[in-house]
C-alpha cells in the first residue's frame, strides 16, 4: 500500500467515524464517548499525514507512535459502542475491523523502520 493510498484510507476512516458519531444516541454517556472517539478517530488521518512529512526516521517513529496510539484508542471506543449496542452492529463492526487493520499496518511500519535503524547501527 502506498503512502497516498494510506492517506486516503485514514481519511475515509475519519469520515466514517464522524458518520458514526452523528448517529449515536443523545445521552450524557454517548456524548462523552462521542467526543473521545471523534478526537481519536480523526486524529489518525491528521497525524498520519504529519508522519509522512517527517524529516528523519526518528521523527517518523515518534509521529507514527502517535498515529498508532490514536488508532488503538479509536478501536477501544468502537468496542465500547459495540458492547453498549448504541448503534447497529453492522456499522460498528466494519469500522472496528478497519481500525484493527490500520493498527496492524502502523505496527508493521514501525517494525520496519526500527529494523532498518537497527541494521544501520551494525
Amino acid at each position: 500500500m502506498t503512502t497516498d493510498e494510506l492517506k486516503l484510507r485514514t481519511k475515509k476512516f475519519s469520515l466514517e467515524i464522524i458518520n458514526l458519531v452523528e448517529s449515536l444516541p443523545n445521552s450524557i454517556s454517548c456524548r462523552v464517548i462521542a467526543n473521545q472517539i471523534i478526537r481519536s478517530g480523526t486524529s489518525v488521518a491528521a497525524n498520519y499525514r504529519a508522519a509522512c512529512r517527517a524529516r528523519s526516521d526518528k521523527e517518523f517513529i515518534s509521529k507514527m507512535n502517535i498515529v498508532l496510539e490514536e488508532a488503538d484508542e479509536t478501536v477501544f471506543w468502537l468496542e465500547i459502542i459495540l458492547d453498549k449496542k448504541w448503534i447497529t452492529e453492522f456499522m460498528t463492526k466494519s469500522l472496528l475491523e478497519e481500525g484493527n487493520q490500520l493498527v496492524a499496518i502502523f505496527v508493521s511500519s514501525l517494525k520496519t523502520v526500527n529494523s532498518r535503524i537497527n541494521q544501520s547501527k551494525i
